[in-house]
């Protein structure tokens, strides 16, 4: 073991890890150009977990982020932003190449691994002349390519005095807060490593908010004042929906919602579920940090074990703890996306950034009485995505034309200048940043979730939504099919599939599901229940 600077430690990795990074580091002194390359820079910051209902711009209800909020309104807002898969890996693989989970080959966290080599649109940035970097979490069990500079976290990472793997094989430990550090990492690459004399895009991504939600130890206090009101469905029965009533991932479910793990009432004689996995989180602290969590945390311990809450009281207090915790963790990430704003603009970088913020996917806030994703209702199948344009674009405020996270990587490349190769399958947002309403836009999204048997037993599913109807198929170990009216049901409580009256609306959307999966090639076709 060897110290570096600022004490972190180094460790050594498998020759495997060290060997799969073989020539893809490259310094900027290595490539520098005779003339400065003047294509528009990009900043692309994406969180874990963050759901629109904790971003004020979107909802002002739980938050203020002032930060987040001054991307749009010096931008744009996309209102009607999902995604094609909610789970963080298969949505970075489908942000990273443009195509959907079965196209790319990384259709959940449990089995696979993402084949690195094949085409990105970091790959084709730097191919081009771009300076590429990416610091934080990655998430889909290779390394990364295609980037000239990267310092990863293992896994999910940890939020206290977290682990990184550098491009050199090696693993360091860097001391302090992880979304601070993942700051601090992208804000010096800016300053002090990229090539000036190229065009940069610079990938930001955080751990935060991701379970089990710790919070920087500065902000602990944070809104333990407020009382949140509890979501009107809440206290779902799920009826007429099997699907989601099956389910592992309710607030109230002491298996589902650990309250040593996720709320952090530990004691040592008690035992839960996930109670080691806290234990090793919270031994990364430092007796500092430690010192400070336990002065917060014991009382509230002290209280919870002396009350003794079941059913319903339990169930809310949980609510209201998880909200709270939860909370904290956005407000240190927005406070660090306003860093990153006032490096580029004090460096006079806005004028040629294109500043995108957005999360993996969206997260339920107690709605059906969820936390976690992975179903198509909306709550998770939506995500937070707004853009700082660059000088030479005018629009500003909403973009309502329906967008997905497959359409990052064509608007990437096209903004590089580049043409945008016909195996992917998302589509250009830069019509929409120019202010443009093409006739021809998307009126369906498409979406198709895999991971089951896993964590959270949701089940496998796939659909299809357009600007009013949604069309569900649970599959594999079940054969359902939902369908809901968004505009007299938009918290989709009620599942109008095989309902009198529905036949036509259910034959078009069933049109829509074939010509998607057919559009997009996916392999998994069922008979549909009702013929054209």
């Amino acid at each position: 073991m060897r110290i570096t600077p600022k004490g972190s430690f180094i460790l050594p990795v498998t020759a495997l890890v060290a060997a799969g990074n073989s020539g893809n580091a490259a310094t900027a002194s290595d490539c520098k150009d005779s003339d400065a390359d003047e294509r528009l820079n990009i900043v692309y910051i994406m969180t874990d977990d963050h759901t629109s209902q904790a971003m004020s711009c979107y909802d002002k209800r739980y938050i203020n982020t002032p930060n987040l909020d001054r991307i749009a309104e010096r931008g744009v807002r996309f209102t009607n932003s999902f995604v094609a898969n909610s789970l963080s890996g298969p949505s970075r693989a489908c942000m990273l190449t443009g195509k959907h989970s079965h196209k790319n080959g990384f259709t959940d966290n449990t089995t696979c691994v993402l084949d690195a080599s094949q085409p990105t649109f970091p790959r084709y940035l730097k191919d081009s002349g771009y300076e590429t970097a990416l610091f934080g979490k990655w998430h889909l069990e290779s390394l990364p390519q295609g980037f000239s500079r990267w310092e990863i976290v293992p896994g999910q990472g940890d939020y206290y005095n977290p682990r990184f793997i550098e491009m050199t094989g090696d693993t360091i430990v860097r001391h302090g807060y992880l979304t601070h550090l993942i700051t601090d990492r992208s804000i010096d690459w800016l300053e002090n490593e990229r090539d000036r004399e190229k065009p940069f895009c610079l990938l930001i991504h955080h751990k935060a908010i991701h379970r089990n939600w710790m919070a920087d130890t500065a902000d602990l206090e944070l809104f333990e004042d407020r009382q949140f009101a509890l979501p009107e469905n809440f206290y779902d029965d799920y009826a007429g929906r099997r699907a989601a009533g099956e389910q592992e991932m309710s607030i109230g479910s002491a298996h589902d919602m650990d309250v040593i793990y996720d709320l952090k009432m530990y004691r040592p004689e008690e035992e839960s579920r996930l109670k080691s996995t806290y234990e090793a989180f919270v031994g990364r602290m430092d007796p500092e940090q430690k010192a400070r969590w336990d002065e917060f945390y014991n009382p509230i311990i002290e209280r919870y074990y002396n009350d003794k809450l079941t059913g319903r009281e339990l169930a809310e207090w949980k609510f209201q703890r998880y909200m709270k915790d939860y909370l904290k963790v956005v407000k240190s990430l927005d406070d660090n996306v306003g860093r990153v704003l006032d490096y580029l603009e004090k460096n006079d970088l806005l004028k040629n950034t294109l500043v995108v913020y957005t999360s993996d996917q969206g997260f339920y806030m107690g709605e059906h009485g969820w936390f976690d994703k992975r179903f198509m209702y909306e709550e998770s199948f939506r995500t937070p995505l707004v853009m700082m344009l660059p000088e030479g674009f005018d629009r500003r405020g909403d973009i309502g034309e329906m967008v997905q996270n497959i359409d990052y990587a064509p608007t990437f490349l096209e903004l590089a200048g580049l043409d945008v190769p016909s195996d992917i399958q998302g589509v250009s947002l830069m019509p929409l940043l120019r202010g443009e309403h093409p006739s021809d836009w998307r009126e369906t999204l498409y979406y198709h979730f895999y991971e089951y048997p896993a964590e959270h037993m949701v089940k496998r599913h796939y659909g299809v939504r357009d600007g009013r109807y949604k069309l569900i198929h649970f599959y594999n170990d079940l054969d359902q099919w939902e369908l809901y009216d968004l505009e007299s049901d938009p918290t989709e409580m009620n599942n109008i599939f095989g309902k009198p009256g529905t036949e036509e609306v259910t034959r078009s959307m069933m049109r829509k599901l074939r010509q998607a999966q057919e559009q997009y090639d996916d392999p998994i076709r069922y008979a549909y229940p009702i013929k054209d």
